[in-house]
């Protein structure tokens, strides 16, 4: 897969600053989605988030996805279709937000990172304070249920 590297101009002057991209995984069991919950400590803590993170430099978008998964939840994916990717603007850092359907996994998802780690179902999502990269997002999974 080829990365596009993602440029926004932040302000009057001509600076330009390279969106970080951000792999996150759907994992579903049973009707049910995995979300996360972040630490207190952590920036934007006690947020929800679907589990992934940043890609290294070196890595392609599904590579990083899986080392996330093992490092966050100690599960060994596979990696299905992206189901979709946007733009968000955090103050002071734009993201480039990836997600992706994971097909199946071996292990079962455990803890390593997280305040906490939970099966919900879809429509029920738009309940919980994720980050606000994903809200929109989530209200597409819910409306989708």
């Amino acid at each position: 897969m080829v990365q596009k590297t993602v440029a926004v101009h932040v302000c009057s002057n001509t600076i330009l600053t390279q969106a970080l991209n951000v792999v996150a995984a759907v994992i579903e069991k049973g009707g049910m989605i995995l979300i996360c919950q972040r630490k207190a400590g952590q920036h934007h803590e006690g947020k929800w988030e679907f589990p992934g993170g940043k890609v290294e430099p070196e890595e392609d978008f599904t590579s990083a996805l899986k080392r996330e998964l093992w490092e966050e939840l100690g599960i060994s994916a596979t990696i299905g279709e992206e189901i979709v990717r946007y733009r968000y603007n955090y103050p002071g850092r734009p993201i480039q937000l990836i997600f992706y359907k994971v097909l199946e996994f071996e292990g079962e998802p455990v803890n390593q990172v997280f305040r906490q780690i939970r099966w919900e179902k879809a429509a029920n999502l738009p309940s919980y304070d994720f980050l606000e990269g994903d809200v929109a997002f989530v209200e597409t999974l819910a409306a989708r249920s």
